[in-house]
């Protein structure tokens, strides 16, 4: 099994930065990608940024610019340093690991627990 444990968020005022980090745990060979998406109430979790084991990284527009994501193979682990932060950027932020291959020969995706972020205007 494997565990996906996040840690940062809180409040931000507009402008401002706050960064992410989650740590992949448990029987693990290798990530292929790993990302953090957003969801507030209402509306669909959606992808603020992933990145590929090779370092590839993909960003939608409304983030470009402003966040960054790394990750640490070794470690697995993935930070997203998020700057010039806005008031619509409030949400719940999980962590994301896809396509997992764990060492009893299977592949999965996992989300970790989520951790809040708000931005105050």
């Amino acid at each position: 099994q494997v565990q996906l444990v996040e840690s940062g968020g809180g409040l931000a005022q507009a402008g401002g930065s706050l960064s992410l980090s989650c740590a992949a745990s448990g029987s693990i060979v290798s990530i292929n990608i790993m990302g953090w998406y957003r969801q507030v109430p209402g509306k669909q979790r959606e992808l603020v940024a992933r990145i590929f084991s090779g370092g590839t990284t993909d960003y939608p527009g409304s983030v470009e610019g402003r966040f960054t994501i790394s990750r640490n193979n070794a470690k697995n682990t993935v930070t997203l340093q998020m700057n010039s932060l806005k008031p619509e950027d409030t949400a719940v932020y999980f962590c994301n690991a896809q396509r997992v291959w764990s060492t009893d020969g299977t592949l999965n995706d996992y989300w970790g627990q989520g951790t809040q972020v708000t931005v105050s205007a």
